[in-house]
């Protein structure tokens, strides 16, 4: 992709974020707190090959997902809808969505191998553009369709946090990640009015943890009011939004206040929030890969 074309691709992303943004409404929670909503918690999929989209792909498809009242979060190309016995209805409109990678051109790989130096590789940004399963006809039923019951959110959310090894500290009246002394602090569950938003803050504050220098290493050099404070809020924010929508925990806001800083970071750098959805993925996963394990361990 030229370019030119790869800086509109981000201007695009940020100017519709940034529009959501202005009108109150936060990407990754605004699906979930919307009353309108009509499609379960979870994570978007690719129908065909089972596969969740990533980074802000996640923020695209549920904004899609939530001003046309899908039912559901499972989607296809055009010529994955054909290839599974369907097809998609005429009349529909797609949903353009990215796909991040590098290459290296073949006169850098000659370069390198001359010199013995590294070959640099270049980023790129591909467009496809995807339909909702509620767009296409002749599909059969969507096996990823059905949630977990609710008396299974809690024990599974509680294990995904054990799995983690982090140090939480239960106590006090403030919710925070030490970066220096590696734990999280969070009030005690007693202390919030309604108990999921116990998980909901751990969650949050387990996408900073996931920074340490040991883990992710993400720059958390940051003091309040600062740009790389605000980045890093961005990244813990859809971090949680992301572990609570895998585990069917309605993902929320925990951070309204900050909305300022992340407009201006935004205004400031057009690639930043597609940055920070990738690391917040990065993030999420790594939170939950642990009980993953656990969970397929225990399967066998």
């Amino acid at each position: 992709m030229a370019g030119n074309d790869r800086t509109n691709v981000y201007q695009d992303i940020t100017d519709s974020i940034i529009a959501d943004l202005e009108r109150g409404c936060v990407p990754w929670a605004q699906p979930w707190d919307s009353k309108a909503a009509t499609a379960p918690f979870t994570i978007p999929c690719n129908a065909s090959t089972r596969r969740q989209y990533s980074g802000i792909n996640v923020l695209t498809l549920w904004a899609a997902v939530t001003k046309r009242k899908f039912t559901g979060h499972s989607w296809l190309t055009f010529r994955q809808a054909l290839a599974a016995g369907g097809c998609v209805r005429k009349g529909e409109h797609c949903v353009t969505v990215v796909y991040a990678d590098r290459f290296t051109p073949d006169a850098e790989r000659q370069r390198a191998r001359e010199t013995g130096e590294v070959a640099a590789s270049i980023p790129f940004l591909k467009r496809f553009t995807l339909f909702n399963a509620d767009q296409c006809e002749g599909l059969s039923a969507d096996p990823a369709a059905a949630l977990p019951p609710p008396e299974a959110i809690v024990p599974a959310a509680n294990a995904v946090i054990a799995a983690t090894g982090a140090v939480i500290r239960v106590g006090g009246g403030e919710a925070f990640y030490h970066p220096g002394l590696d734990y999280v602090q969070v009030p005690p569950v007693q202390a919030y009015f309604e108990p999921i938003n116990w998980f909901r803050t751990v969650f949050h504050e387990l996408g900073h943890h996931t920074g340490h220098a040991s883990r992710l290493n993400r720059d958390q050099s940051g003091v309040f009011g600062s740009s790389a404070y605000a980045r890093e809020e961005l990244v813990a924010e859809m971090a949680g939004a992301f572990v609570c929508a895998t585990l069917g925990v309605t993902p929320t806001v925990r951070h309204a206040d900050y909305l300022d800083s992340w407009l201006a970071v935004l205004r400031a750098d057009n690639r930043a929030i597609v940055r920070a959805a990738s690391a917040a993925s990065k993030a999420a996963d790594h939170i939950l890969q642990r009980r993953q394990a656990e969970a397929q361990s225990e399967a066998a």
